[in-house]
């Protein structure tokens, strides 16, 4: 199987880089200093201040290693090159919902940035599916589980 390149913009780059640079130089030590303090207590078959400091180390070194492979294979967009006129990944959105009339601001970025509570889809998700290549003024209708939604889109925004 291929390895597939981690589309992120640099934003996206530099978060993922901070986390990573996070646990390997502080989040690392102090989990060693939770190891070896869990390890004077004695006991570590009965030792659950043990064991847990071992799962969370489990999960943390697992965390390390998916980060270091995300980031050895990202391929950064450049959203200075964005053409404002058609959305791309990087592109700043506003869209309408036609039905309730709310507005949505939304970033289109790589699935490996997505977080929709803050305003980050991917591109890979039917909405940003449906934005690609959109301009303003074009309708955009996305099927969801609770049926078919209806947006317009009002504005590309710069970044």
């Amino acid at each position: 199987m291929a390895e597939e390149e981690v589309v992120l913009t640099q934003e996206g780059f530099d978060k993922l880089q901070a986390e990573l640079d996070d646990l390997k130089y502080v989040k690392r030590k102090e989990l060693a200093a939770r190891i070896k303090l869990a390890i004077s207590y004695g006991d570590l078959k009965e030792n659950s201040e043990y064991h847990s400091a071992k799962d969370d180390q489990g999960f943390m070194e697992t965390r390390i290693m998916i980060l270091e492979k995300m980031l050895v294979k990202a391929r950064i967009v450049d959203t200075s090159d964005n053409d404002s006129s058609a959305i791309g990944v990087g592109s700043n959105v506003v869209l309408k919902d036609i039905e309730f009339g709310d507005t949505l601001d939304y970033q289109v970025v790589g699935p490996a940035e997505a977080d929709v509570a803050n305003g980050k889809i991917s591109y890979e998700s039917p909405l940003g599916k449906a934005l690609m290549g959109k301009a303003v003024g074009d309708k955009i209708d996305v099927e969801a589980p609770m049926g078919m939604i209806h947006y317009e889109l009002l504005e590309i925004k710069g970044l």
